[in-house]
């Protein structure tokens, strides 16, 4: 069994105080009463997260924290002591972030990104908001084009900082920014290049031919419902693009230019005009 993990484990017996579950290694923890239901009885498989109670006890619980091991989530601080802080996991014992692992000094009611790590010395878990000590360099090239899962950070300098898939530091450029997005959001995004400082550039559109297919017809679909003509440039501002389209501003130069090759759409010094439904004056 693993602590900080959800895990299956077995029910080999009932006692007073709750059922007792062993894994494979016939290691037992008991899971209390208070998670029993009436549908367990010995020999049924149970998905348990494997935590530390009060008084330093192995104990099993049916509720799953916010946050697992080796995994990052924005939780609220409840409690600071002299000591560290502690945040709101999820669960009835809340979880301590030492000071040494605080990037500044937490107060009751704040909320930031945190980790999920393990003291192998003391044998405890433990949070901290130095995230990138569970983040490693990508070095997995299939995974450019690959759908891959998004928590949102904050915004910085060049873009939207985002980690992937729980493994990987990445940045949605500002032009790339098709969509609002917030902090603490989970979403899908796509690795349009894996850099080779083994961080990852990210798109939240396909990032391949497809997806200019997509714009393509985005575009023509928003110029039917507007009479055939849209006041947008290759000069537009690239807010205005996302505002109208939804698109980037790569995209939407990519996807004109393909239009206007195949006799599309003309483009006029004022915005572009579709030549299946001409403009009227």
């Amino acid at each position: 069994m693993q602590l900080g993990k959800i895990n299956q484990l077995t029910i080999k017996r009932f006692a007073p105080p709750g059922a007792y579950l062993i894994d494979l290694q016939e290691n037992e923890v008991l899971l209390p009463n208070k998670y029993l239901t009436p549908d367990m009885e010995e020999g049924t498989e149970v998905a348990v997260f494997i935590m530390k109670d009060s008084s330093e006890r192995l104990v099993a619980v049916t509720e799953k924290p916010y946050i697992l091991l080796g995994d990052c989530a924005y939780l609220d601080v409840v409690q600071v002591n002299p000591y560290g802080a502690f945040v709101d996991w999820g669960l009835d014992k809340d979880l301590f972030v030492p000071f040494a692992e605080q990037r500044q000094r937490l107060e009751i009611g704040d909320r930031h990104l945190f980790t999920l790590l393990y003291d192998y010395e003391t044998d405890r878990l433990f949070g901290s908001m130095k995230v990138k000590k569970v983040l490693t360099p990508c070095k997995d090239l299939s995974l450019e084009g690959q759908e891959v899962e998004l928590l949102v950070c904050e915004e910085g300098k060049l873009g939207r900082n985002v980690i992937v898939n729980m493994r990987y530091e990445g940045l949605i450029f500002k032009d790339h920014q098709n969509q609002v997005l917030e902090t603490e959001q989970v979403c899908k995004g796509y690795v349009a290049k894996v850099r080779e400082d083994g961080k990852l550039d990210i798109r939240l559109e396909v990032p391949n031919d497809s997806r200019y297919d997509a714009a393509e017809q985005k575009i023509l679909d928003t110029l039917s419902q507007h009479d055939g003509f849209l006041a947008l440039t290759d000069k537009s501002d690239p807010d205005e693009v996302r505002s109208v389209l939804g698109l980037s501003k790569k995209t939407f130069k990519q996807a004109i230019g393909k239009l206007y090759k195949h006799r599309r759409i003309a483009l006029e010094s004022d915005g572009i005009r579709s030549l299946n439904n001409p403009r009227t004056n």
